[in-house]
């Protein structure tokens, strides 16, 4: 997935950080597990 030139920064504790990362499969990035997570609601 290609991203834009403009990106954001949120906050995020270390441990959802870890949480997130745990979500994650080897090699994607968070923007990819949250935009999984995001279609599956």
């Amino acid at each position: 997935m290609p991203y834009s030139n403009k990106v954001t920064t949120i906050q995020l504790s270390p441990e959802t950080r870890e949480k997130l990362r745990n979500l994650g499969k080897k090699g994607e990035t968070y923007e990819s597990i949250v935009l999984r997570l995001i279609k599956k609601t």
